[in-house]
């Protein structure tokens, strides 16, 4: 079930983005979805605290109070890892809308076949990273962990300590070294080793500041001295080439 949440503060418009988001269901027979709209980002973020959050956002910008910015903003900070898809009048947010690792920026009035194209992949996004795994051994038998629910991996002791957004797990005993049991993790993009015992996710982390990581979960993880600085450059790296995905089919490019 595919939750989608849309917001923007005009009932008018609110009505027309939920009507559009209803056509596109239906015209999706193998997409089951369900649709939520709230009337200002501070609804919306009360939502997600209260009772989680959703695989897609479909925010107005320019709204009273919290601007849809504002809004993303916070929901990275709950560590919410939904795609976000902005609608607005205006073109001067589109640098604000990379920096909240908004999937899609489209301007107002959205065009029908248009807004479906920017939904198909989303979806395939969403349903890319809902079926990347990785299978750990544990104590308790096999357990598979989600790519996009692993935070960072640290090496402690003779095993592997998954931090999850869902909490932690700890592999069994691990015979290889760190790098080659860290190797399914390391075959994605998203993961970069950084120092002897630690692979983190980009997905993440949402700054880089001398040797600290910071995660979107406020957490902290120091760096190795010798390795911060790569860190950081190939964090950078991984959001530009994220943004580039997107950025050349924006409604202005074309």
């Amino acid at each position: 079930m595919l939750q989608i949440a849309i917001c923007d503060d005009e009932e008018k418009q609110l009505g027309q983005t939920t009507a559009l988001l209803d056509t596109y269901l239906q015209s999706r027979p193998g997409l089951d979805g369900q649709v939520e709209t709230f009337r200002s980002g501070s609804a919306l973020l009360e939502r997600a605290e209260r009772a989680g959050g959703f695989d897609l956002y479909i925010l107005d910008i320019l709204m009273p109070e919290l601007s849809g910015i504002d809004t993303g903003r916070r929901l990275r900070a709950l560590g919410e890892g939904g795609e976000i898809v902005y609608l607005t009048s205006s073109n001067d947010f589109a640098a604000d809308s990379y920096d909240v690792r908004a999937f899609f920026y489209l301007l107002k009035p959205v065009e029908e076949n248009r807004l479906f194209q920017v939904l198909d992949g989303a979806v395939k996004k969403l349903k890319q990273r809902r079926s990347s795994a990785v299978l750990v051994s544990t104590a308790e038998g096999p357990r598979r962990i989600l790519l996009e629910q692993i935070r960072y991996v640290e090496r402690v002791g003779r095993r592997m300590r998954y931090y999850c957004t869902d909490g932690t797990v700890d592999s069994q005993t691990i015979r290889l070294s760190f790098r080659e049991a860290a190797a399914d993790l390391l075959a994605d993009r998203r993961f970069c080793r950084c120092g002897a015992s630690f692979v983190l996710n980009f997905q993440h982390v949402a700054g880089v500041n001398g040797q600290s990581a910071l995660l979107d979960n406020g957490q902290t993880v120091i760096l190795p001295r010798t390795a911060a600085a790569e860190f950081k450059k190939a964090w950078g790296s991984y959001w530009l080439e994220e943004g580039n995905e997107w950025q050349d089919c924006l409604p202005w490019s074309t």
